[in-house]
């Protein structure tokens, strides 16, 4: 996974810890303003980025809003199916980061995929190999890295092991490398392009090498060598009558590595090289385009350009796939393709690939797909799962004349024995939909009027941010109606505890919403910067000051990132918090204690945050939920449901379930009963900081865990 400020790039902190927000290592968190290392659940449909993208903006659209843009061409889309008896062809399987697979596997994130589904990803994909391997001639299964989410979890490490040992009780050779999240000191060749390789590493103390060492890969039939590091290794494997090698790199490869990968090459100089690294090829803010990383170029300068034998590059790390053709110093071209499923609804869904190699036809074809889906309970699919992705940039064919395109350096190449009956990708896709269809989108309908919405009992507040003229400013003192008539916001005075250059024009009435919003209108937050803000806020005498929602509660909000966040602007604004300083609170031992005791925020890669206190006595910290990358400009509706009986917290993005959610987390903590409400903003220390930079439609808090015929987007009952 790649934790990035730019649209899919570069980190702010050259040496964060591999932990997550949503559950950090005690000895080693970093405060929520820096680079954290993250863990999220992305809603796709259709293979094309619907909310959330990556760790790193870009555009897209939700199925909740309408129909999605269309994605941008491929430039070599799927060709129409030769008309051959039989073939020569052979596949590799293609596992893209696993970290959220082996971490919400375990107890300590309450096994949430067994939980809600009675199975889990990771073991999903490797029992799907090792059962079809031989009827789909896959000799060979490729792993890209982020193997787990927090190197220091030994039970993460325990969940990789078992699903990988399924390949190895099957005698199925596979290729693993380290990712960034697999490493102790995670450093961005971006922020620092000469420390923080493999030269640097404790070996001694790597939890990788210890889990996935030499002496386990030596025990494949198709292992060659590792380096001295024992980061990177090569195999050998035969299909078809030939030989070919892949060649794993793990995170920040040193020169010695690539030197050591060079070596390796010039000693095997017929074999045709697959390339594997966890980073190398990233995505286009468009979500589908191909883009070019620092440390990719400088992988092809100083390895790839030069080296006929590699005509072929896997990386995973950034979020997303795509597909990039470039031209070697022989005039041949190199395949480069990137695929990580990490941000996918569920952490992934499933998802991975399978690349057949159809040496008959002269084609590489790529199929996606989840082994997954097909095996969840009927009753918990959505719109957001598919069993096969089929949008260009997921589901395409790469030309390739292997015996021309070898030739340089392997005259022998043969096409081999034609004995396979139809396309492997057909096969497999074949297996994988049968008895299967996924679920259709159920087509929510927009409100007749603005009262047509669910009213509901227990409900403490409702602020809905209409009533001006279109365009023009809400003045400080304004005030915004509470459905309930209990709990009014008012704009705060101008530049007020430690905020600089605020205007009435920041804040301004609009008649955007949300397609399911039955209010007719929001407000738009401009102008925003780190000193410069404004908000609304409850009066003291507020009653919903002192609620603590121990019986359950759900938090209701329609948002939209304005188009122009920037991480170094905007990174950790709220839409929601609580006034006070949550390290006041009695018996609280957790991070950053300068905070509210609650936060309904975007991160610094524009994730939505809920991180709350509880509301119980003696020691006590912040639990928190966490999306994925929600995109700028988008209308989203988010619902945060807390179960009255376990406590457990769910955050739904357009009615979807994230996956990192918070387990026996009771109530809502507060410093005292005059504490205020604060939508738009929140406080650091107790001065007023992180504006939201965006618009806000409607909020809504119930002393109640609400069905999601219930929310918002529903509409009343006939």
């Amino acid at each position: 996974m790649s934790d990035s400020v730019d649209p899919r790039g570069a980190r702010a902190l050259p040496l964060s810890p591999s932990s997550s927000p949503s559950a950090p290592d005690t000895e080693r968190v970093p405060q929520r303003r820096q680079m954290l290392k993250l863990g999220a659940s992305l809603l796709t449909v259709g293979g094309s980025s619907a909310l959330i993208a990556a760790c790193g903006g870009g555009g897209g659209g939700s199925a909740g809003f309408g129909p999605l843009p269309a994605p941008a061409p491929a430039p070599n889309p799927p060709a129409p199916e030769p008309v051959v008896s039989k073939r020569s062809s052979f596949a590799l399987a293609v596992m893209p980061d696993t970290q959220f697979y082996a971490r919400y596997a375990t107890a300590a994130e309450s096994d949430q995929y067994d939980k809600r589904f009675g199975s889990a990803p990771f073991a999903a994909q490797t029992k799907w190999i090792a059962a079809n391997a031989k009827a789909l001639h896959i000799p060979f299964t490729i792993h890209l890295g982020d193997v787990v989410d927090q190197v220091g979890k030994p039970d993460q490490w325990k969940v990789a092991d078992a699903a990988m040992k399924v390949l190895e009780d099957a005698k199925l050779p596979y290729s693993v490398l380290a990712g960034n999240h697999d490493v102790l000191t995670d450093v961005d060749y971006g922020v620092d392009p000469v420390n923080g390789t493999d030269a640097a590493r404790n070996l001694a103390a790597e939890p990788y090498l210890q889990w996935f060492g030499t002496e386990r890969a030596k025990k494949q039939a198709t292992f060659g060598a590792r380096d001295t590091s024992g980061f990177h290794e090569y195999h050998v494997f035969e299909a078809q009558g030939q030989k070919f090698m892949v060649l794993s790199l793990s995170w920040r490869v040193s020169d010695a590595g690539i030197a050591w990968a060079r070596q390796v090459i010039a000693k095997n100089p017929t074999l045709p090289v697959i390339l594997v690294n966890h980073q190398l090829l990233n995505i286009a803010p468009d979500g589908t385009s191909p883009l070019e990383t620092d440390y990719g170029k400088m992988l092809w300068e100083k390895l790839i350009r030069d080296n006929d034998q590699i005509f072929m590059t896997l990386n995973g790390h950034h979020h997303g796939a795509a597909h990039l053709t470039k031209t070697n110093d022989f005039g041949h071209k190199v395949e480069e393709m990137v695929v990580d499923y990490q941000m996918a609804y569920q952490g992934g869904n499933g998802l991975m690939r399978l690349y057949e190699f159809d040496l008959t036809n002269k084609q590489i074809k790529v199929l996606s797909f989840s082994p997954w889906v097909p095996q969840k309970p009927a009753a918990t699919l959505n719109a957001f799962d598919q069993a096969v992705l089929t949008t260009p940039n997921e589901a395409f064919t790469i030309e390739m004349d292997f015996a021309q395109r070898f030739a340089g350096f392997n005259k022998g190449f043969a096409t081999g024995e034609a004995t396979v009956e139809q396309s492997l990708v057909e096969q497999a896709k074949a297996l994988i939909l049968a008895n299967y269809k996924d679920p259709e989108a159920t087509v929510q309908r927009p409100a007749a009027d603005a009262e047509d919405y669910p009213k509901v009992a227990n409900t403490l507040a409702h602020w809905r941010f209409v009533g001006g003229t279109v365009n023009q400013p809400v003045p400080p003192g304004t005030v915004i109606a509470d459905v309930t008539g209990a709990n009014p916001l008012r704009r705060d005075a101008l530049n007020q505890n430690g905020v600089v250059g605020a205007a009435d024009g920041d804040v301004v009435w609009t008649d955007d919403r949300h397609r399911l919003s039955a209010a007719p209108g929001s407000v738009h937050f401009l102008n925003t910067n780190k000193a410069r803000m404004s908000y609304f806020l409850t009066e003291a005498s507020a009653p919903i000051n002192a609620q603590t929602l121990d019986n359950g509660y759900t938090v209701e909000a329609f948002v939209k990132i304005d188009k122009s966040w920037t991480s170094k602007l905007h990174a950790w604004m709220n839409i929601m918090t609580r006034d006070g300083r949550r390290g006041d609170l009695a018996g609280y031992t957790g991070g950053d204690g300068e905070s509210p005791p609650m936060l309904f925020a975007i991160s610094s890669l524009r994730e939505v945050q809920w991180e709350v206190v509880p509301n119980t006595t003696g020691t006590r910290s912040a639990k928190a939920n966490w999306s994925g990358e929600v995109l700028a400009d988008r209308w989203v509706h988010i619902a945060i449901v807390n179960d009255p009986v376990s406590h457990d917290t769910t955050m739904y993005v357009e009615g979807a379930p994230v996956l990192r959610n918070s387990a026996a987390v009771p109530g809502l903590a507060t410093l005292k009963a005059t504490a205020p409400w604060v939508v738009g903003g929140g406080s650091w220390d107790g001065a007023r900081a992180d504006g939201f930079f965006g618009h806000i439609g409607e909020v809504r808090v119930v002393a109640a865990a609400l069905a999601p015929s219930q929310w918002l987007t529903a509409r009343r009952a006939a």
